[in-house]
């Protein structure tokens, strides 16, 4: 564990392509230790055959103050995709923005193929064709001429196919589209691809204190690669909330194969549920919140974690940015949690 280290701000890898007026720098690119994920505030979307990817109903202008609230707090990171709410949360996320775009890096992926007027998921396309036409779509929701890290959406691409992606990420570097790229993958072994090119900066993978990544981790170490953590509070497992079933438009009513923590649909998984309550103790110390302690861990887990929580509301905005102040857990604490989980 690396408990003490810095946690006010991180870097995405080694490298990454500057602004319109910055000098070259081979220091990579400083956000906040602390991203929002995106994916929430797309709202209800769905596959073809009726399967809910989204979390549910959202109030696109609660999500606005929401990230105007996190802004203030600190947050210079935000995660998005052009599929969450079928381009529905990079339109809301740049209205959100707006004239303060140069105060953040912005995060979106692409890879999957999405009919907008009906909000549905229909396929996966990945192709640089694609690719070309999806980064222009990003860049008119988002209402901006470049996007800071740009990632593909696809797992489980073919690492030969994401060869030739890479390279055309580099492309788009050098015409300024892009100032750095990644692949949000939970396969070490695909992630080394992207890895090798100059301006890879991260992989985005699951992380959370329930679900650990040591060989992931090892890999961004090696290569400098920021570990961009989704589901860093386990899909909500790790905010405390127990809850019954979920809304009919929320993703863990009907659960797909891999999301894990949540059975047949009917609410969370009563051994999941018993393991956050062996951590409880330990990840609530020092008065944070269980979701706070939950991301302190990811915190001392390695110098290059960026957790990027879900948010819907003003006060999930705030609790989530409070725990940037409480800092890493210690390294004792840390020893705790592997000896209550058996790891």
């Amino acid at each position: 564990m690396d408990a003490g280290v810095k946690t006010t701000t991180r870097t995405l890898g080694r490298w990454g392509s500057p602004r319109s007026g910055e000098a070259e720098s081979g220091g990579g690119i400083e956000v906040s230790a602390l991203g929002f994920g995106c994916w929430a505030i797309g709202g209800e979307w769905q596959s073809a055959d009726g399967q809910p990817l989204g979390w549910g109903r959202v109030d696109d202008e609660e999500s606005v103050r929401a990230i105007h609230r996190a802004l203030d707090l600190g947050v210079t990171f935000f995660d998005t995709a052009d599929t969450y709410g079928a381009g529905h949360s990079e339109r809301v996320l740049g209205r959100a923005l707006g004239k303060r775009r140069a105060d953040v890096v912005v995060a979106t992926k692409w890879g999957n193929v999405f009919d907008e007027p009906t909000r549905t998921h229909i396929g996966a396309d990945d192709s640089p064709a694609y690719a070309r036409r999806a980064l222009t779509a990003s860049l008119r929701r988002l209402g901006t001429d470049y996007v800071d890290l740009y990632q593909l959406h696809l797992s489980d691409a073919e690492p030969e196919r994401a060869a030739q992606l890479r390279e055309l990420c580099e492309e788009f570097v050098e015409k300024g589209l892009i100032r750095a790229y990644a692949w949000s993958t939970d396969d070490p072994a695909r992630a080394a691809v992207f890895a090798e090119g100059k301006h890879c900066a991260a992989v985005q993978h699951t992380l959370n204190v329930l679900q650990d990544a040591p060989e992931m981790l090892a890999l961004c170490e090696e290569s400098e690669l920021a570990s961009i953590n989704r589901s860093p509070l386990a899909m909500g497992l790790l905010t405390g909330k127990r809850g019954g079933a979920m809304e009919a438009g929320d993703i863990r009513s009907r659960p797909p194969a891999w999301l894990q923590g949540f059975g047949d649909g009917s609410g969370a998984d009563p051994a999941w549920l018993a393991r956050v309550d062996a951590l409880r103790e330990v990840l609530t110390s020092d008065g944070r919140t269980l979701a706070q302690g939950a991301l302190s861990w990811l915190w001392a887990r390695s110098r290059r974690t960026i957790p990027i929580p879900g948010f819907r509301s003003v006060a999930q905005a705030e609790q989530n940015a409070g725990a940037i102040a409480k800092g890493p857990l210690t390294a004792a604490q840390s020893a705790e949690i592997d000896r209550l989980l058996g790891r």
